[in-house]
This record gives C-alpha cells, structure tokens and sequence, in this order.
C-alpha cells in the first residue's frame, strides 16, 4: 500500500503522515529515504531484509528532485512493494504527480495559503542551523506550548538540519551528525518506550 503526502504546507502534510505512520508502525522497522540519500541508498531500501527480516515501512520524502530516485521507485511501485510506503513530495509537476497517484491508496494535498505562511515554527530550524542553544530551546518549548506536534516539529528539525547540510555542498560535519542522529531518534525513542516529546527535548537540550 502507498500513501502519497503533497503540498507546500510541509508541517501539516508531515504531521499527517507520521500520524498514519504512527498507525502501521507497530512491531516495525522504520526506514526513511530522502533527498540528502543516493539512489544506493533507495535501491538497498526497497530490496528489503529478505523473507526472515524484521517488518518494515518505507518513507521517501522529497525524492523526486532525482530523476533517477524517482523513477525507480515508480519501477518498484509498478511491482508491487510489500511494505507500506508512505511518500512526502513538496512540489510534484501535474505529470508526475498523475504517475504517482496510479499506485496510491489515498493522496493528500496541504497546500498553506500565503497569508498563513508566517513560518513561525522555522524559527526552531533557523535556531538549529545558527547553532544557537537558547534560541533552539526557547523555540521548541514555545511550538510546545502552542500544542505543536512533535512529529511535526521533528521533521522542521530534519528539514532545517538537511538544508544546511546540502548547502554545505555534503562538506559541515556538525551538520551530517544532526541528519543521522534526527533520523535516527523516531526509531530509538520506540526503542526506548519513550514519547518523541521528551526524546526531542533531550535532543535540543544536547545539542550544540
């Protein structure tokens, strides 16, 4: 099954998308894909672990700026993939998003009006690229208060540290260690039996 996310209203499409991730991930493997990764990395995440391996849930955000991502995970789609799949893409030409809603279950669109873009919460991003401590933690303790979602403020935190670290040209070590350790921490959090709140609070309290 396939769940396709759109639209440039990136905090509310990814908040939806992890709730429903949230839903299938019981007793499963998490594996994310996004545009920092190579197509390798795509290839070798949609082969799977084998009969024997672990269950698994695929997401691939934004992959669709590289033609080749793009087009093999349309060739793995038109296959049939075994794992749930759960697909974030910002902008889609009209072309390309009628060749991704073929193989979806359901598609959902989150387009933000203009006058409600303030981007209030990259400010929380801004704070971790600028590596200012006190500013990324009065942010976060605000998008808190404000009853943001955690699994939306994570992904402003993935977006914000993937940005800087492409802009870097792949170069910023501090910024290739906030990647891993971002994506990573859904999944160790589950580990751990802990709330993503307290795992993200942790992690922008450690952060430097």
């Amino acid at each position: 099954m396939m769940y396709l996310y759109i639209g440039t209203d990136r905090e509310k499409a990814r908040a939806k998308m992890a709730a429903d991730i949230a839903k299938a991930a019981k007793e499963a493997d998490i594996i994310r894909i996004t545009d920092a990764h190579t197509l390798d990395d795509l290839k070798t995440a949609l082969r799977g672990g084998g009969m024997f391996a672990k269950r698994h849930i695929l997401i691939f955000e934004n992959t669709n700026a590289n033609p080749e991502m793009r087009e093999s995970l349309l060739d793995a789609l038109e296959e049939g993939i075994a794992a749930p799949v759960f697909i974030f893409e910002e902008k889609l030409l009209v072309a390309e998003r009628k060749r991704f809603e073929k193989y979806a279950e359901k598609v959902e669109k989150f387009d933000a009006p203009k006058k409600e873009r303030d981007g209030s919460i990259f400010a929380i991003a801004n704070a971790l690229r600028a590596g200012d401590k006190k500013a990324l933690w009065v942010s976060y303790m605000r998008e808190i208060a404000k009853g943001g979602a955690p699994e939306a403020i994570h992904g402003v935190l993935f977006w914000g540290a993937k940005d800087a670290f492409l802009k870097s040209g792949g170069k910023d070590e501090r910024t290739r260690r906030l990647v891993a350790d971002l994506a990573a921490l859904p999944h160790e959090a589950r580990r751990r039996g802990e709330d993503l709140e307290y795992a993200l609070e942790r992690f922008v309290l450690s952060t430097k």
